[in-house]
């Protein structure tokens, strides 16, 4: 009786899968990273026997926007299709005669059955479809539950430090490699595969790579409250951090990423406004300015005085003494020159140049060093050298 029933089993299956198959795949929704694809079968449709795990030669797949569609035969890859449209697989080891050569098919289908009855009338086959959302997937949240060391570098200030800020917002991604992700993600998933399944794991690998990811856009020199305006350096610096991980393991890769807002410390933040505060201070001309604004802020309190003007006025006088710098000294040291590092001086070429050496020939420039033989007047140390004398009018 075994017998019989494998020969039953293998002829009523060869026949079953005689039919040509159409597969389609529903919309992927958001929450969809993957779904096996089903056979479509109609109320009036004679193909109901058929095995679910068998795709006869001929059978026709839709593959629609923002889908890929893979062929898995036998456990291994057999063909990719990612452009939209209907696509024919022809290259299956199920025959029928329904397509090709209506003889050869008769031929193969035979051979088939005494395969399936040396099985005992099993297929011995295992050929699915599966399809995969490229589109992006959006909406997922992150957020640092401790605060993330930055590194803050202002080259005009000379500024080189760590401080730790707090960032949130929302990242997307996307399949970039169908292959990879079905083989070292999802493999034989039976129907669909979720997004939920993956997102925690890959949330905690992107606020990993947060920390190197700011180092690579603190190189570009974008301050820490500039994040939303460089959201598109900061994709690229991640997906640079997360590319072993993402893209050549899993098959995705960042698509965009948004930054809702990142906030840094109180003590952190007035640290950098004070040191940016004392660097601006380096310039003369904006060092007396600040003095000067002091200063009429003090004679404004001073003429408010309580105890009287002139005793405001005296200890006004008295912090003068005591700072032992005015405004007039500030500005005359601003037209000296001997503030800034950007005195000109020229060259025995004839070249005008502003640093160390010649950018025509390479000459060092020379020491400069001037006395007015009429008054023994000084230039300041690195001063400018003027034709005529401040205070005797000789000529140099």
């Amino acid at each position: 009786m075994g017998v019989i029933k494998a020969a039953i089993g293998a002829a009523g299956g060869v026949l079953a899968d005689q039919w040509k198959d159409f597969f389609v795949c529903e919309s992927l929704d958001a929450d969809t990273l993957a779904a096996k694809g089903q056979k479509r079968v109609s109320r009036r449709s004679s193909n109901t026997r058929g095995e679910d795990n068998i795709i006869t030669t001929g059978s026709g797949i839709i593959v629609a926007d923002g889908q890929c569609m893979i062929i898995v035969d036998q456990g291994r890859v057999a063909d990719v299709c990612a452009e939209p449209g209907e696509y024919t697989y022809d290259a299956s080891t199920e025959p029928t005669v329904f397509c090709g050569n209506f003889h050869e098919g008769l031929r193969a289908s035979v051979q088939n059955v005494k395969a399936r009855f040396a099985l005992g009338g099993s297929p011995g086959k295992d050929q699915r479809v599966y399809y995969f959302n490229m589109k992006e997937i959006i909406g997922n949240k992150y957020g640092t539950p401790n605060p993330v060391p930055f590194r803050v570098v202002d080259k005009n200030i000379g500024l080189d430090i760590d401080i730790a800020i707090r960032l949130h917002g929302e990242y997307s991604y996307r399949l970039v490699d169908p292959i990879l992700f079905y083989t070292n993600v999802c493999g034989n998933v039976e129907r669909v595969y979720h997004r939920s399944q993956l997102d925690g794991m890959l949330k905690t690998e992107l606020l990993t790579a947060l920390q190197p990811a700011f180092a690579k856009i603190s190189e570009l020199g974008v301050r820490y409250s500039a994040l939303p305006g460089h959201t598109a350096e900061f994709a690229q610096a991640l997906n640079e951090v997360l590319s072993p991980k993402w893209t050549q393991s899993r098959g995705i890769a960042v698509a965009s990423i948004g930054v809702n807002s990142v906030t840094a410390s109180e003590e952190d933040e007035n640290m950098i406004k004070q040191l940016q505060k004392s660097a601006v201070m380096r310039n003369p001309a904006m060092a007396a300015a600040a003095l000067i604004d002091a200063q009429a802020d003090a004679m404004r309190a001073a003429a408010a005085n309580d105890q009287g003007a002139l005793t405001g006025f005296m200890g006004l006088s008295l912090a003068q003494q005591a700072g032992g710098a005015n405004a007039r000294d500030i500005f005359a040291l601003q037209q000296s020159g001997s503030g800034t590092g950007d005195q000109t001086w020229r060259c025995g070429c004839g070249t005008e140049n502003e640093g160390k050496f010649c950018v025509d020939c390479g000459q060092p420039r020379p020491a400069e060093s001037a006395r007015c033989d009429k008054c023994g007047w000084t230039p300041a140390p690195g001063g400018k050298i003027p034709k005529f004398c401040p205070e005797c009018g000789d000529k140099f």
